[in-house]
Formats: C-alpha cells, structure tokens, sequence
C-alpha cells in the first residue's frame, strides 16, 4: 500500500521520503487530494533484446551435438 501525503508535508519531508522511496516503497504526492506524482526508485536500465547481437560471440564445439553418455556409465560424484 502505498504512502499517500500531501504536498506541504511533502516539502517539509522530503529528504526522508526519498530515502523511504530509494528503499523500494510506493510515495504519492498529492495536491488539493488529487494524486500529482509519484516517487519511485530508478531501476536498472533493462537492455532490449537485439536478434543476431551475439552473431560470432559464441562458438559452438563440434562435439555439442553428440549424444551424452549413458547416465549409468557416469562416476557418482557423492
């Protein structure tokens, strides 16, 4: 649930609303009961995917392809 507080006690509070927002939790500033803005944590920046970026990257052993042996014939590690 969000931490809902006008914007008066905002600006009297606002150093310790950042630290509380920094930390993950939800502010709502509002102005005359109206909801204005939201303080929020800023994320990591998520990297879009792009088709073919990692083309030449990655190298493939030829033997990828071989069947894996007989999980019978394998040591027991414990």
């Amino acid at each position: 649930m969000p931490v809902v507080i006008n914007i008066h006690e905002a600006k009297i509070q606002l150093s310790r609303l950042l630290n509380r927002a920094a930390k993950g939790e939800e502010i709502i500033i509002t102005k005359a009961g109206k909801p204005m803005v939201r303080l929020s944590p800023i994320g990591k920046k998520i990297m879009k995917r792009k088709p073919g970026s990692a083309k030449g990257k990655i190298i493939i052993k030829e033997d990828f392809y071989k069947p894996l042996p007989d999980a019978a014939t394998l040591p027991r590690s414990f």
